[in-house]
């Protein structure tokens, strides 16, 4: 689904973030890119979603060049991201959250994240920073797009919490047939992922 061919970046052309990286992503995985803080990770995330473009090399989408598709029409229709600090909007009830970009129902993408009906209502500051999570996964499943990019999704959670996330990405994959790529820096919980990618901390080299 996903190719990333001789892919450098580098900050006001000088810092080198990623130098030729070559990776595939295949639909109904789930991946772990895996290293410490930055190695490259995040900003490996933001250019398959489209944020930015490679400084070298591209980013391929079924076969097609996202920068030449839109980067803007790509991140519309193909990824979407499930960020660590939720982004969820605070005046909104777990509901309206959901319903944002929803194409699919609401209650059943919440239903699919375990997260029952007595919360659906509530203001999402008032839920725990698991459950806050889980919305924001429920919000990217019911978006319907194939691509789920999802940046340390666990780094605010306990362990027990961080757990039940990486099911919850693992079940999106192989139910629903989504790629879905986390970043982590967690060995541990890279291990439930169907397929590791580690990133070295000078230069992002896998």
């Amino acid at each position: 689904m996903i190719e990333v061919q001789e892919v450098s970046y580098s900050y006001s052309g000088k810092y080198n973030v990623l130098e030729h990286v070559n990776l595939n992503f295949h639909k109904g995985n789930l991946y772990a890119i895996l290293g410490p803080s930055g190695c490259g990770k995040t900003t490996l995330l933001s250019l398959i979603g489209g944020l930015d473009n490679p400084s070298e090399g591209k980013i391929l989408y079924e076969g097609k060049d996202i920068s030449e598709y839109g980067l803007g029409r790509h991140r519309q229709e193909q990824a979407a991201f499930i960020f660590q600090g939720y982004n969820l909007i605070e005046y909104m009830t777990v509901k309206e959250n959901v319903e944002l970009t929803a194409k699919l129902s609401p209650e059943e993408s919440l239903s699919k994240v375990n997260l029952g009906e007595e919360f659906w209502n509530r203001n999402v500051l008032k839920l725990s920073g698991g459950q806050q999570q889980r919305v924001a996964i429920a919000r990217a499943i019911a978006s319907d797009k194939p691509i789920l990019l999802a940046d340390e999704p666990t780094g605010n959670l306990d362990e027990e919490s961080a757990k039940d996330i990486v099911e919850l990405l693992k079940r999106s994959a192989h139910e629903e047939g989504r790629c879905v790529i986390m970043v982590t820096h967690s060995s541990e919980l890279a291990e439930h992922a169907d397929e590791i990618y580690t990133f070295d901390k000078n230069d992002g080299v896998v």
